[in-house]
This record gives structure tokens, C-alpha cells and sequence, in this order.
């Protein structure tokens, strides 16, 4: 089913000692396609949780409509948006097996909807299976691991055939292991139900490694919508920019003049079509080439093998913050560490200029990927 959001906005009023407003969600409008997983993503306070809470009806707009298909549900409670929601705390109940827990919320169901017993054990047996713990239906929660609990999470919110699945950092209390077989399997199960699934995360890695579409947010304002590689290629803003990849990208104080760009004194890249100014130049890790007579040095600090490649750490007085420079190279390169200084040229793809004063991306001819997107 297709979620829509129109002019979605949810201001928060202000309280004693805090007068001013919090517009927690700004003008929010996006079509969610039918059947996708869609990732909501930014850094905490940017409005994720609240546009999910707003999407399942826990918390009423400010303004906007929100429509599940043809049908407004802006003013329809929870419990009849046909939404299942699964939460970063698992929410389960301790004194209930795992069946008991899938089936609580059949068991709720009233009127025309009820179902009987049968019907309802065969579901419920029917998505454990889905999420692969059969095996541990009449166990507790306090007997399981953490990933096992989420699973239950899972099954509890599919049982009852959700129009729209609602996961709000279901990852966040899981292991780095687990978090990496859990979304696996989120992403898994997704594909096999096909329920058009909002997924809200503060991971960037974790988001563009399941969703089909990416939203990334700051302050409550929707920065950019797109394919997770399309985005990160393609950053529309220094923030988009910054807040994906990982390393994240290398952002340096540059000026182009007479369609060059300088870092410092050195001449480092063409940029036909940028009108003389300051910009923010971000070069991607990837984006460096070793290169003894390359137009950017930096001053070596450590070179990192990191068996299918190598990382360089270096450091230059142009960059926007005091972090390291992080150029990843392949490892047929050998660094000269005797020198103290590295020299690279520069991949113009992998090269995004932003105006110093809005932030907002310039375009250079070859500044964007010859990546081609399939449908």
C-alpha cells in the first residue's frame, strides 16, 4: 500500500523555560511507493521518530494530511490504520511465551474481526516461520538474545497482516553481529511480504544497506529523497554530503578561480562552468588517486593496510574541521612514508563542490558519476 504525506508538520509547543516552538516536523510531502522499504535518516532531533509516530497515528499533525492508499487516515486512531510497528525496546511481554506473545494481538481483535483459535494459531506458526523462530515458540523473552527477541518483535507486528510495517530503530540494542544479520533479515522478509515498510534509523550504513529509497532529514526538513548509491553519489547539500559515507567525506576550504579549483596555493581540479567564489570542496576517500606528481599534497600521518586496500591518514591546513584526512587506495599502490608528505590527483566524479555561503551543491561538467540506476 502507498503511503502519501502532504504538507506533513508537527510543532511541538513551547513549555514553561522554553518558549519558543519546536517544529519537530517541517512540510513533509513524499509518496511512498507501494511495497518498498524506505529509510528515514538523520542525526537525532532531525524529526525521524516523529514523522513515524506521526505516519502511525501516536502523535496528530500540527497540519497536513496523511493517506494509506485512497483513504485519509489523518484522524484515524492506531489501532485502526492497519499498521504493525515494532520499537528499538522490543516491547515484549516477559511473562508470555513467544507464541503467546505473536498471538496477543489477534487475541485482541474484536467484533467482525476476530478470528477463530485456529485461524489464529495457523498465523501466528505461519510468520514465526517467516522470521525463522519456530523452533523457539515456547520459550520466554528473558531465554532468548537480543536478535531473537527482535524477531518476535517482528512476527508480533506481521501477524496481523499490516497494510504498512513501522520500525523504529529496531537495531539500535543489538551487537554489531547481530545488527548485520538482523537487517539482513528484515530486508529478507520485507521482499518475501512485499508490506511497504518505513524503517528509522540514525545509521547511515544501515539504511543504505536495506532501503530502496532513503530520506534523509535535519532539523525536521526532508534534505534529500533518492536511491541510497544515488544520494551518496549525488549529494544535493555539504550536509547530505557529511552525513553519508563511511569514511565520511573530506571536506576542505577551497576557491575557484578562472574555473580551477585551488586548495591552498595548489591548483587541483578543472571545474568548467563555477564562477569564480570560496567553496566547501568534499572529496570523497575513494576519490584520491596516489600520484607522486599529483596537484594536492598533504602532510603523511599513517598509512592503515586494510587487506583489499589501503587507507592514508593525512593532514592539510584547508580542512573545514581538525580531523584527519582519509583517502582509500588500493593496495598495487606503494606510499613513500620516508618523505612525510603524500601527493595526490584527484578523481573528478568523486569531487563535490559546495557554495561557502548556502552550502547548497555547484555542478561541474564530469562532476557527476557515469553510474547508471536501474529502475
Amino acid at each position: 500500500m502507498k503511503v502519501v504525506l502532504e504538507h506533513l508538520t508537527k510543532v511541538f509547543p513551547g513549555r514553561k523555560g522554553r518558549k519558543q516552538d519546536v517544529i519537530a516536523v517541517n512540510d513533509f510531502n513524499f509518496e511512498i511507493p507501494d511495497g518498498m522499504l524506505v529509510g528515514l535518516l538523520g542525526p537525532s532531533g532531525c524529526g525521524k521518530s516523529t514523522a513515524l509516530n506521526l505516519i502511525s497515528g501516536l502523535e496528530v499533525p500540527t497540519q497536513g494530511k496523511i493517506w494509506f492508499g485512497d483513504t485519509d487516515v489523518t484522524e484515524i486512531p492506531p489501532e485502526n490504520r492497519g499498521i504493525g510497528l515494532v520499537f528499538q525496546n522490543y516491547a515484549l511481554y516477559p511473562h508470555l511465551t513467544v507464541l503467546q506473545n505473536i498471538l496477543f494481538p489477534l487475541q485482541n481483535l474484536k467484533g467482525k474481526d476476530k478470528l477463530p483459535k485456529d485461524v489464529m494459531l495457523e498465523r501466528a506458526k505461519k510468520v514465526a516461520s517467516l522470521v525463522q523462530i519456530d523452533e523457539l515458540l515456547d520459550r520466554k523473552p528473558g531465554e532468548m538474545s537480543g536478535g531473537q527477541q527482535q524477531r518476535v518483535a517482528i512476527a508480533r507486528a506481521l501477524v496481523k497482516t499490516p497494510n504498512v510495517l513501522l520500525l523504529d530503530e529496531p537495531l539500535s540494542n543489538l551487537d554489531a553481529r547481530l545488527r548485520l544479520q538482523t537487517r539482513e533479515e528484515i530486508k529478507r522478509i520485507q521482499q518475501e511480504t512485499r508490506i511497504t515498510t518505513i524503517f528509522v534509523t540514525h545509521d547511515q550504513e544501515e539504511a543504505m544497506s536495506i532501503s530502496d529509497l532513503i530520506i534523509v532529514m535535519k532539523l525536521g526538513v526532508v534534505h534529500q529523497i533518492g536511491k541510497p548509491q544515488e544520494v551518496y553519489d549525488d549529494p544535493h547539500n555539504l550536509f547530505v554530503a557529511e552525513f553519508l559515507g563511511t569514511p565520511p567525506i573530506n571536506v576542505f576550504y577551497g576557491t575557484v578561480k578562472d574555473e580551477a579549483l585551488y586548495i591552498g596555493d595548489e591548483k587541483v581540479l578543472s571545474v568548467p562552468g563555477i564562477s569564480d567564489q570560496d567553496v566547501y570542496a568534499g572529496i570523497r576517500p575513494e576519490g584520491f588517486i596516489l600520484d607522486e606528481n599529483g596537484p594536492l599534497t598533504c602532510r603523511l600521518k599513517n598509512v592503515e593496510v586494510m587487506g583489499r586496500d589501503i587507507s592514508v591518514i593525512s593532514t592539510h591546513g584547508k580542512t573545514k574541521t581538525d580531523k584527519d584526512i582519509r583517502s582509500i587506495i588500493s593496495t598495487d599502490n606503494i606510499v613513500d612514508r620516508s618523505s612525510g608528505k603524500v601527493r595526490f590527483s584527484l578523481k573528478p566524479h568523486k569531487v563535490h563542490l559546495f557554495s561557502f555561503e548556502t552550502e547548497e551543491r555547484l555542478y561541474f561538467q564530469n562532476s557527476r558519476s557515469e553510474r547508471h540506476y536501474e529502475d
